[in-house]
């Protein structure tokens, strides 16, 4: 089967903000409409999204079984939110629609929720002392500026970067995915934005997290609320020279223990029940280790009769009790 790009929807940020006006002049809904309309998923018992537009409406328009697994589909349920409008709503539930949700998150809240899926593996690396700045959404010169006045050792990894170079206490680099991880094994904490997947990794590895959200977007609002709440991550709302400095001095680090969620979903998945979830998420939470401190918040957290409900009472959405045929 050949496979081919399609230009589907995207943000467009500047100076670390999302840009309304120039994400609604870049993307096309003619264009959008035209590749849901040529995809062609007939052939499919089951459409995957991940909180992508195309297949996800090319699996509604054929009336195909859809999937979503991703973190945004934790947003669709009872999650912490953090400045979200009612277009922000709209787009969580109109962007990628899809017959049944899995939101992917740090803790399931009592949803149909998984642990994050983890794409590296923890190694015994003796730390450097350095810290990882991945900042893609800030511009590279303000970052330039805001680090050399810090005294710390800092790999910068950032897209406008073209060639590798030193200056003072910074290692500029070029993206690379293999040297990044090879970074951020080795370093001793992250600066970065407000994703999902780096935080997740970091926490992984034990490396102590310093974050900024991108400012006006409430999914990562929501992501550095979160992990402050729990006590696995500090904030700053600017790059803020003060704030990194006791971040790098008062922050300590945590390590939080993911199951292989990836190789639970795919046997899943192969299985072709749906309704089996409750005890999916049920395992693989079973298999989460966190820091004592951040079990003891979990625990104040949760009532004891919403504690027992989690463990008992969970449900999937009314459209996805169904099976897939077996092959």
């Amino acid at each position: 089967m050949a496979i081919t790009g399609r230009r589907g929807l995207t943000f467009v940020s500047e100076a670390g903000q999302v840009n309304i006006w120039k994400t609604a002049l870049r993307n096309s809904p003619y264009q959008l409409i035209k590749e849901v309309r040529a995809l062609d998923v007939s052939g499919f018992d089951l459409v995957i999204s991940d909180f992508e537009p195309v297949t996800a409406h090319a699996a509604r328009r054929q009336g195909k079984m859809s999937l979503s697994i991703s973190h945004q589909s934790a947003f669709s349920y009872d999650v912490p939110k953090q400045g979200q409008t009612l277009l922000d709503a709209l787009i969580m539930r109109h962007f990628a629609p899809t017959e049944m949700k899995i939101g992917l998150h740090w803790y399931h809240f009592n949803e149909p929720i998984l642990p994050p899926i983890i794409d590296i593996t923890p190694q015994a690396v003796e730390r450097n002392g350095a810290i990882v700045v991945y900042l893609p959404f800030e511009a590279l010169d303000r970052v330039i500026d805001t680090l050399s006045h810090v005294d710390a050792r800092f790999v910068c990894f950032h897209p406008a970067c073209t060639a590798q170079r030193v200056i003072e206490n910074m290692d500029i680099r070029p993206l690379s995915k293999q040297g990044f991880i090879e970074a951020l094994h080795a370093c001793n904490g992250v600066i970065a934005n407000g994703g999902f997947e780096l935080p997740s990794e970091a926490l992984s590895l034990g490396k102590k997290l310093l974050l900024k959200p991108l400012s006006g977007q409430f999914e990562q609002l929501s992501n550095v609320a979160t992990l402050d709440t729990l006590g696995l991550a500090s904030s700053m709302e600017s790059l803020d020279i003060g704030v990194i400095r006791e971040w790098l001095d008062d922050a300590e680090s945590y390590r939080v223990q993911y199951p292989d969620v990836a190789r639970a979903l795919a046997g899943w998945i192969a299985k072709g029940d749906l309704n089996s979830l409750p005890a999916l998420r049920e395992s693989l939470w079973a298999s989460v280790s966190y820091p004592e401190h951040v079990t003891d918040l979990l625990t104040d957290f949760l009532p004891t009769k919403g504690r027992k409900r989690a463990m008992l009472s969970m449900r999937l959405p009314t459209s996805s009790n169904r099976k897939l045929k077996a092959h």
